[in-house]
């Protein structure tokens, strides 16, 4: 699915107009504040949190609504700790075994192996396959292309174990640390889908997301807590010509989070719907989600006139009998 730059808030201009005040609770959803507020306080710090200048109507623009292939690459291999290391063996067939992996700074992975390990391997050429499950709907995978290595620095190799112990909370033989040296990755979103390779370079420098430790959790919580509110964000931000029966949060991250949809006369669907504004930690992304969740609970119920590009891309990825 491309990237679709969207506008979720409405200008400034709202702000000011007084007829919005009225006398019943705004319903609020599981991360909203335990006091009940006003809906013009509401609305006002609504609009607040998502511009810089309040004197002037700001729409908040995302240059790009989902994170790049190297940071999604990154991010994986941050959360997951085993793996598939394939070589070739000495008759030439390629061969899989399962590992277990920590990662380092540029995000190389650091592998404990021991001669059984490598007595099937006729050179250093080798790939490790990784996979990350989101929410049981989804599963976004790398493939790191490289070559095994053996480092012979003892300060390398003390950092390394250090690594190994603080990751899985056991002592190793320094003899069994190998690091698989990256020269390309290959990112696919889930199976069956096309994948993006990705240079060493790139892979290197891009940071993880910062919302790769609570994710999950976040998730886990709308779907449990906020359902009202998940199926209002179909009808609110996303252009459908379809009756939504089901509909679920799949992952979060620091520019949106991705949905999937259920129709028994039109199939599956995956949509992506962006933040108005980065976030970098889990108290911003609960708040966006919150605004979010405000402004379209109020252009539900017509208290306003919404002027925000509602998501038109959705994404086909199976079809649902009744």
């Amino acid at each position: 699915m491309q990237s679709l730059t969207t506008h979720l808030f409405p200008s400034l201009s709202h702000v000011s107009k007084p007829s919005l005040t009225r006398s019943k609770p705004v319903a609020r959803p599981h991360f909203a504040p335990s006091k009940p507020i006003s809906l013009r306080k509401t609305l006002f710090r609504t609009l607040k949190c998502s511009v810089s200048v309040v004197s002037e109507p700001t729409r908040v623009e995302l240059a790009n609504d989902k994170p790049f292939p190297a940071e999604v690459s990154r991010t994986i291999m941050e959360l997951s700790s085993v793996g598939t290391l394939s070589t070739r063996t000495q008759e030439g067939w390629p061969l899989g075994v399962g590992v277990r992996f920590a990662v380092d700074h540029q995000g190389t992975p650091v592998l404990c192996l021991n001669a059984s390990n490598l007595q099937f391997s006729m050179d250093r050429r080798s790939s490790l396959h990784v996979q990350l499950e989101q929410c049981g709907l989804r599963t976004p995978q790398c493939t790191i292309q490289g070559s095994l290595d053996k480092p012979e620095d003892r300060m390398v190799l003390k950092r390394l174990h250090s690594m190994w112990e603080k990751r899985f909370g056991e002592e190793v033989d320094e003899e069994h640390i190998y690091v698989v040296v990256v020269e390309r990755v290959l990112q696919m979103g889930d199976f069956k889908e096309d994948g993006t390779w990705v240079t060493s370079s790139d892979y290197k420098n891009a940071n993880p997301d910062p919302l790769r430790e609570f994710a999950e959790k976040i998730v886990d919580e709308i779907n449990a807590n906020n359902m009202e509110d998940v199926h209002r964000f179909c009808n609110i931000y996303v252009d459908l010509d379809f009756q939504v029966s089901e509909a679920r949060m799949i992952w979060v991250d620091r520019l949106g989070f991705d949905m999937r949809l259920c129709s028994p006369q039109k199939g599956i669907y995956e949509v992506r719907i962006p933040f108005p504004w980065e976030v970098t930690d889990e108290k911003g992304a609960k708040s966006s989600f919150n605004c979010m969740s405000q402004l379209a609970w109020e252009a539900e119920k017509n208290y306003h006139i919404p002027d925000f590009k509602k998501v038109k891309q959705l994404k086909q990825i199976g079809y649902r009998t009744q």
